[in-house]
């Protein structure tokens, strides 16, 4: 069994849209886009067999800070990420009003 956080610096290309990524240690999803990819079981262990892409779903506020829940489009894993200061913020705006159109 993994720790539960392993900080591990990546640098990744973003299967969704194709942008170059550089990772802090702390990057789980691409700030262009809002994609990320099922990975992970615990943070940064990278033990999960999916591998799928996560499609951003929904967007939340939780104590005055965005949250992006993230859905595996393959398997329907879901999981809340904290939305990062480098995100789009547009992107951010686009999908919670795509959410309160639902």
């Amino acid at each position: 069994m993994s720790r539960k956080f392993q900080r591990l610096i990546e640098d990744f290309i973003c299967q969704n849209c194709g942008k170059s990524i550089s990772g802090d240690g702390y990057t789980n999803h691409c700030p262009v886009c809002l994609w990320s990819k099922h990975v992970d079981i615990n943070p940064g262990d990278r033990l999960a067999e999916c591998q799928g892409l996560m499609a951003p779903i929904e967007i939340d506020r939780k104590k005055g800070e965005y949250r992006i829940l993230h859905r595996c489009v393959d398997c329907g894993h879901e999981k809340w990420n904290k939305a990062d200061k480098v995100d789009d913020f547009e992107v951010i705006l686009q999908i919670a009003a795509e959410q309160s159109m639902k």
